[in-house]
């Protein structure tokens, strides 16, 4: 057996603050997220949501354009939703979290 088949799975947290990759169309951008998830039983998935942090590459980047967020335990899908006050993308997905 590889050592890999002794390291225990990545289980899916209920929050992630850290580093992060998110891209938007073809292009690609290192940023800071902060990102928090449950499971709804109502409807069955587990719904991921945050912020991604101010970046002046993201500056053109607005309300419902589509994203992939990637952090060292996943990648993940979602929408931007807005651009709070302080000029953060907030971000949602559902399903499989990208932490």
């Amino acid at each position: 057996m590889s050592a890999a088949a002794h390291e225990p799975a990545h289980e899916p947290q209920e929050a992630y603050d850290g580093p992060a990759v998110v891209q938007v169309g073809d292009a690609a951008h290192d940023v800071r997220v902060a990102l928090r998830g449950h499971f709804q039983p109502l409807d069955g998935h587990f719904h991921w949501y945050g912020r991604i942090a101010t970046s002046p590459d993201l500056d053109g980047v607005r309300s419902g354009a589509a994203v992939e967020l990637r952090t060292p335990h996943g990648t993940a899908s979602g929408k931007v939703s807005d651009v709070d006050p302080w000029g953060r993308l907030r971000v949602a997905g559902t399903g499989t979290p990208p932490f």
